[in-house]
């Protein structure tokens, strides 16, 4: 007996809600589930990267790298402009 032929019997044989319900939903539901969760991931990838190249921030982001961490028990030095 060939591969096909048994292939054929056993689709006559199962119901179509069984392969419906069966194989077709759980997979589209998967697909989509995956679809919804990478775009959600994406939104917050593009929020990030919109606040750090926002151009009010940028002149804060490099004074804040600037700046070293004190250490215990050291003065903040104040400047007056």
């Amino acid at each position: 007996m060939s591969m096909s032929y048994l292939l054929s019997v056993f689709l006559k044989e199962l119901p179509g809600y069984v392969l419906f319900a069966g194989i077709f939903m759980p997979v589209t539901l998967l697909l989509l589930l995956l679809i919804a969760y990478f775009r959600i991931e994406l939104l917050e990838v593009n929020e990030e990267l919109a606040m750090a190249q926002d151009p009010r921030k940028v002149l804060l982001n490099y004074h804040g790298q600037q700046q070293k961490p004190r250490r215990p028990g050291q003065k903040e030095k104040k400047c007056k402009n």
